[in-house]
């Protein structure tokens, strides 16, 4: 990656709690684990990351904006928001950079209503069901881009 503005690692609601939520579906790694693979991986390539994680929709948005000009590409996981949240998805074309959507599980072979992404659409690439692999993978997919 050309850029090296650091990668922005956002988080959704109730990913907090992993580690502790659901681990059957979430794994036993905690967002703090989930932040140093982040670190760890970006590092390999001489990049940085910031990090982000908030249970409100507002001040994820507000977290977006800031990235205009700040951060080279987002790696986000919406959580429950990349269903129902069109003005997170309107947010996230705002920073003109490019943008991975993160999801633990594989949301297409869970509930029919985790099927549909807003995010989707606009983003450079998903992964989903890696577990918290997915967001290495999200990583070393944005360092090697040209």
């Amino acid at each position: 990656m050309a850029d090296r503005r650091p990668i922005l690692v956002l988080n959704g609601p109730n990913l907090n709690m992993l580690g502790t939520r659901q681990p059957e579906v979430y794994g036993s790694a905690t967002l703090d684990d989930v932040i140093d693979l982040c670190k760890r991986t970006a590092g390999k390539h001489g990049l940085a990351i910031e990090h982000f994680q908030s249970n409100s929709e507002g001040a994820i948005i507000d977290r977006i904006h800031q990235a205009r000009g700040r951060e080279s590409a987002i790696v986000i996981n919406p959580g429950g928001l990349t269903h129902t949240s069109v003005a997170l998805r309107d947010a996230l074309v705002i920073p003109e950079v490019p943008i991975v959507e993160v999801h633990i599980s594989n949301v297409h072979a869970r509930e029919e209503f985790r099927h549909h992404s807003f995010v989707s659409p606009i983003a450079t690439a998903v992964i989903a069901g890696l577990g918290v692999q997915g967001y290495a993978a999200a990583i070393e997919f944005l360092a090697l881009r040209d």
